[in-house]
């Protein structure tokens, strides 16, 4: 049996075949049972990456300018395939399709978790969904204008030999800078020759999404640091 969730995707509950897409065994008692008001809104299937999608002619003329308001007219300068089901084709993520389709539905931009706005950006820009594509130009430009107190720098300490440190610093990968040298009054012989010990406490600014892991190393540099400062 057919059935079709709330987000609009389209599931067969049985011999649907691996694309998802089956054909509805159940359409007239549907029908029956749930009769739809005028033909104006006509459903519209789309196997969108192999996941289909179930929505509305009125949904996808939103924006008449778009790919999908062409794709679905009766004249359309558009080619597309269609699955044993009748749906159209198309050939893209149907993760990142699904909030494109969702603002059609009701104007708003919703984004699950793991979804990035660069990712819908390149779906709407695709779809050529205007004004999804101006709402995420600019959700982008504020966040990376966002202040830097969503920013942390956290710090490392690296322990080396006098004779090394020429080399540790100027071999430190990109983002890192040096913050502070601090001798902590060690030294060992290796042959006849002496090297003191010292730790160099070095920086990176990090997202906050990176602060997790990064807590243990940014509390022991403070340790550290306050320790060679009482020596």
């Amino acid at each position: 049996m057919a059935t079709v969730n709330l987000n609009g995707q389209y599931r067969d509950g049985g011999g649907g075949g691996p694309s998802g897409c089956g054909p509805s065994t159940s359409s007239s008692a549907t029908a029956s049972q749930y009769p739809i008001q005028g033909k104006k809104d006509q459903w519209i299937k789309l196997n969108v990456g192999g996941t289909c999608f179930l929505t509305t002619k009125t949904t996808l003329s939103r924006d008449p300018n778009s790919f999908l308001s062409r794709l679905i007219q009766e004249d359309s300068d558009l080619i597309s395939d269609r699955d044993e089901t009748g749906a159209y084709l198309i050939d893209r993520d149907p993760r990142y399709f699904a909030p494109v389709l969702n603002y059609l539905r009701h104007g708003k931009l919703v984004l699950d978790d793991g979804l990035s706005e660069e990712g819908v950006l390149e779906e709407a820009e695709f779809y050529n969904v205007t004004h999804l594509i101006g709402l995420l130009k600019d959700s982008i430009a504020r966040r990376e204008q966002r202040p830097a107190a969503d920013k942390k720098r956290v710090y490392r300490v690296l322990q080396c030999q006098e004779n090394e440190l020429t080399q540790m610093v100027s071999t430190m990968s990109d983002g890192w800078r040096f913050e502070q040298l601090i001798n902590i009054g060690t030294s060992y012989n290796y042959g006849a020759e002496e090297n003191a010990e010292f730790l160099c406490v070095v920086s990176k600014e990090c997202a906050n999404t990176l602060i997790g892991r990064e807590n243990e190393s940014n509390d022991r540099a403070k340790v550290l640091q306050q320790k060679g400062s009482r020596m």
